[in-house]
Parts: structure tokens; sequence; C-alpha cells
């Protein structure tokens, strides 16, 4: 399947050869880069290398993980761009998650004003959802993608076959994000998604439900290429989400980025019952099912403080007034909901109740 995304495209099915080839299609390049972590050069890199284009590449080995996606990091790209002799004309392959999805396409975009660069990505939520849209960038200290920009690969490869390397806690990790695209959504498509089980998932079956996400999203960035309206809704769960993150890898005990998503549905869910009066009857089935899938995050009311910190250097805010997509019900999503510190601080009094 090819998927026409802004101004590049996104193949997706199970030929990784054919794939490969529609993606070079009249791409000219005078040298390939690859940038890999420790887990795709090990699992996912011995597929790459039957290939041509891949016999005398340069490549750099990363460690994996979020407290990995910082400028230092950004620096080490940039130099063995420089020191291996990259030019403008250089192609840049990134193989990995959304962390380094985000983190090398940034260098790329910015190393000599832009080099061409291909995302593959090889976890669920990266390609549903991290590799769709062209956002880049980095964290800076400790706050989620704080420096970034937007710019699209030359084309996207999405291979799922890559997923039966992961572990499970990363299928589960992604499969948040597919929760979120089916409650932004509606409809059909989240009775499914619902009924799916993730915990004893079918791959076949669970590849199927990952077009539909990738459809959804990308039909979304559409309509809002730089997130001035309608995109803004599939920031549900990110801003409470972001903040979990944060403050969890500011303790050391870093969380996978699906996990804190997943929390901040529920924490969201239940600031839109304050802020929307949404009913219970809307919102109590999905917060149960969330809750059967992700484990408790070791949370307390007197973080709500640290927290809050957080939730204020989130990138939809104005006036120092904290905003956010509230779900209304399934498939109808409020945006630039600015709450106070009160009807934040009651929801996630609401959220702790529900883990007591």
């Amino acid at each position: 399947m090819q998927i026409q995304s802004l101004d590049s495209i996104i193949y997706v099915g199970n030929t990784f050869d054919s794939l490969l080839t529609k993606a070079l299609e009249n791409v000219a390049y005078s040298s390939v880069f690859l940038v890999t972590d420790t887990n795709t050069h090990a699992h996912c890199l011995p597929l790459l290398m039957a290939y041509d284009v891949f016999k005398n590449i340069k490549e750099l080995i990363l460690e994996p993980g979020e407290e990995h996606k910082n400028i230092e990091t950004t620096l080490k790209i940039w130099t063995f761009f420089s020191e291996n002799g990259a030019d403008r004309s250089t192609l840049v392959f990134v193989l990995g998650g959304g962390v380094l999805c985000d983190m090398a396409g940034f260098a790329a975009a910015t190393f000599k004003r832009g080099m061409k660069f291909i995302t593959i990505p090889t976890t669920l939520l990266s390609q549903v959802d991290a590799s769709i849209g062209g956002k880049l960038g980095i964290d800076l200290n400790g706050l989620k993608n704080e420096i970034g920009m937007f710019k699209t690969p030359i084309n996207t490869i999405i291979y799922p076959e890559f997923l039966k390397t992961l572990p499970n806690a990363q299928i589960i990790s992604g499969f948040a994000e597919m929760i979120k695209h089916a409650l932004i959504y509606g409809g059909e498509h989240l009775a499914k998604v619902k009924n799916f089980d993730i915990l004893n998932f079918d791959f076949a079956k669970l590849s199927g439900l990952i077009t539909k996400s990738i459809l959804i999203k990308n039909d979304i960035v559409h309509r809002d290429p730089k997130e001035k309206n309608v995109r803004k809704i599939l920031n549900f769960g990110h801003t409470f989400g972001h903040a979990f993150e944060s403050f969890m890898l500011k303790k050391d005990t870093p969380i996978l980025h699906g996990m804190a998503v997943a929390h901040g549905m529920i924490a969201e869910m239940l600031l839109s019952r304050v802020m929307l009066n949404t009913p219970d009857r809307s919102i109590q089935e999905y917060i149960d099912y969330i809750k059967s899938i992700y484990q408790p995050i070791q949370l307390g009311q007197h973080h709500f403080e640290e927290l809050y910190k957080l939730m204020l250097h989130d990138k939809k805010n104005e006036m120092q007034e904290v905003q956010f997509a509230l779900l209304r019900a399934p498939g109808q999503v409020e945006i630039n909901m600015k709450c106070s510190k009160d009807q934040i601080a009651k929801a996630y009094d609401d959220y702790l109740s529900f883990f007591v």
C-alpha cells in the first residue's frame, strides 16, 4: 500500500524488497548513511544487509531509550555526518523506533541545512504514530520534544514484520497510540480495537489495525500539517501523558511512551468529565479497558505540583494557560480547552482514586 503523506509517501507491506525498491525510485544520492541503535543493529539490520544499497553504508549505532533523546546524542550524529563526509546529496536511513526517528531525522534535516532521509520505523508506536506527520525533535532538560521542527522524510517504509523482534511490552506500549486514534475516531474502528486482545494478539489481525491507524493519523495530518487546528486532537492523552513520562524520567525510573499516554488518556477523560460534563457512561468502559492492559504508575497526590510545572511547559499552551484536547464522547474531541490548576488537580485526584 502507498499512502501519500504531505510531501512524502508511506509504503506499507509485508515484502521488504518491493517496499525498498519503491522508496528508492527516482532518488539520487552521493552516499548512504545509516543511523541505528543497539537493538535495531542486532535485530533488524541483518535483513537490510541483503540489499546493495546497504553494502558500503556508513553506520552510526546509538544507545536506545528516551533518556538519550537529547542534544548530546544529536551532536554525536552531526559529528558522525561531518567526520564521514556527508553532504547535501547524502541519503540517510533511520532504522529504529520513535525516539530514533525523531532525533536522527532532526539531525539529518538540520545538517548542512537539510539532507534527504528515509525512516524505517521498527516499533509499533513509531509505525502507527511517531513516523507520520513530520514532527522531529529532541528533549531538553527532561522536557519532551522542547527542540524540534516539522520536516517529512522523503519516504517512510513500514514493514510490520519488524514487530516480531520486539518484546511484548513494546507492542503494548505502541497499542496505546492505536487506542488513542480509535477514541478520537470513534465508530466501528473503536469497537474493533477494543475487542482486540493485545495481551494475546494475533499478528495478522494486528497488521490490519495498524494500517487503519496509519490512515486515521495521516488523514488528520493532511488536513492540518502544522497543528493549527484539527491536528491538535492527536494530543489527546499527551498533556498529562508527557508530564507523567518526564516526571518518571527525572526520577530515573523511565516508562515507555505508550504507558504514559495510556495513563494520560485516563486522566484526560476524567478532566473531560470536569470540563465538559462528559457523562460517565461515555468514558467508564474505556477507562476500565485501558486499566485492564496497562499497569499503574507509582504516583501520589504529593507529586501534583511537579507534574503541573511540567504541564506548564507543554507546547500547546498559550499565555501560561495549560491547554488540552478533551473527549466529549468517542469521535468528538474538543481542542484548545484552557483548564485551571484547580480543575487539573481535581482530575488528577480522580485519576489517583482509580488506582487505590
